[in-house]
């Protein structure tokens, strides 16, 4: 039984959750802003606000769900086994397709650093590699994933973090004001555009609740650390991506594949440009290992529960569910061949507008079934009523991301999901007890 000294305080908890959410989805982000403008700022606030809501909301769900499974668990006590299923199903999509995203982020930061033009074939040639690489690498079980990544992530941290800090000194008022509105957009128009890329760094925060039992005090710990760890890496977010718009011009900004290693290499001299893609490299690679044990092993619960294919349950000695990164693998070969475009800023952003998409099905149950976990808790009626609002913030801000991924992403992850209800038509009828409802 784990006692208070070997639980983590609200600090450690706090920082856990900024390490996870400040993985591999801020290293293009201030090119992709670049693209609208500065006025993205206004698309940082809203995020920065909804994701807030969603944090504070996952809290609660982390507090009074019983069910096992994460957000399907959390879907369950609305939506029943079907809203189980879907919620971790478009997850699990999610991921498989966020891990090419962040597959081509390397390759672009690669490219960058070895001065290589490469072409689409070549782009996709390298992405494909990454993903073997990163898959095999956790062939070895889930102890060496952890330590690798656990070192990687500062290749990002360190970088990004430091810009907030040093970039003040060579910022440009001019510059930054020049850069505002480059497309001469409406503010409602600016806003949209950017909201999934946003949203896309902050996703991974509802995994901060996962640990609960783990934390001293977790009904007050818990809600704290989240909060303040999505709200301090927002503020990190917000300052190193507006001081970099600030350095470097938007044109060129717009256009790089490796936005970081740019700023720097204008601060300094062009090797420390190249040292920070270097680790921006190190530290994509190391998030695509993690993700890519995740991935396998969000397909092995849901196949123990029997939603998924019984293959995906199958592990080694090493408890390394083998057989299921191989397919899974295979289905990212395939999607990256399937998502090739002229640049890599194009598939990069095919692939985050799809992941953002699916991700948010899960995010929108959870957010949905909240109301009704509290009920069956007993939570009193004060508390449940600002809980139930802050989530239904969450689910707005939900709503609003995916108007704002576009309407290719919105068709894709909708035919998706709808792709998943009927695998659980055939899934149902063979798992569950038809006499009983469900």
């Amino acid at each position: 039984m784990s006692t208070s000294q070997n639980k983590m305080g609200v600090v450690q908890l706090t920082i856990l959750t900024m390490v996870n959410m400040m993985g591999s989805g801020i290293i293009m982000l201030p090119t992709k802003l670049a693209q609208v403008g500065t006025i993205s700022i206004l698309s940082w606030l809203v995020t920065a606000g909804g994701s807030l809501a969603l944090a504070y909301a996952f809290a609660k769900c982390g507090r009074f769900s019983k069910n096992p499974g994460g957000m399907g668990g959390y879907a369950e006590y609305a939506f029943g086994k079907s809203g189980n299923f879907i919620a971790n199903y478009t997850y699990a999509v999610s991921l498989v397709i966020a891990n090419i995203a962040i597959a081509i982020t390397a390759v672009g930061y690669l490219a960058q650093l070895m001065e290589w033009q490469l072409s689409p074939q070549q782009v996709t040639m390298w992405t494909i590699i990454f993903v073997w690489v990163t898959t095999v690498a956790n062939f070895g079980g889930p102890s060496i994933t952890g330590k690798i990544g656990g070192f990687t992530v500062w290749g990002v941290v360190i970088p990004v973090v430091g810009i907030s800090i040093i970039g003040w000194f060579w910022f440009d008022g001019a510059k930054y004001a020049a850069a505002w509105n480059p497309h001469n957009y409406g503010v409602f128009e600016a806003l949209p555009k950017s909201i999934s890329i946003t949203l896309w760094s902050f996703l991974g925060l509802e995994s901060a609740c996962a640990n609960s039992d783990a934390v001293e005090n977790p009904e007050k710990n818990v809600p704290i650390a989240v909060l303040g760890g999505t709200l301090m890496t927002a503020v990190i977010y917000i300052v190193s991506t507006n001081v970099v718009a600030g350095i470097v011009d938007n044109p060129t900004l717009a256009a790089s594949d490796g936005p970081f290693g740019l700023v720097f290499a204008q601060i300094f001299n062009p090797t420390i440009g190249k040292v920070v893609m270097g680790l921006m490299v190190i530290a994509c690679t190391g998030s695509l290992l993690g993700w890519q044990f995740t991935v396998a092993q969000v397909f092995k619960s849901s196949a123990d529960e029997g939603y998924f294919p019984k293959v995906f349950s199958s592990v080694t000695k090493s408890n390394t569910p083998l057989v299921g990164m191989i397919i899974l693998c295979v289905v990212q070969t395939l999607l990256s061949l399937m998502t090739m475009s002229p640049s890599l800023s194009e598939q990069f952003d095919v692939l985050v507008n799809l992941a953002v998409v699916t991700n948010l099905v899960p995010y929108v149950l959870s957010m949905s079934a909240l109301y009704v976990m509290q009920k069956v808790s007993n939570v009193p009626a004060g508390e449940l009523k600002v809980t139930t609002f802050v989530a239904l913030i969450g689910n707005i801000y939900s709503f609003y991301a995916l108007y704002g991924s576009g309407a290719e992403a919105m068709l894709g992850g909708g035919l998706v999901t709808f792709f998943g209800w009927l695998i659980y038509g055939q899934v149902a009828g063979k798992k569950f007890d038809l006499k009983q409802p469900y």
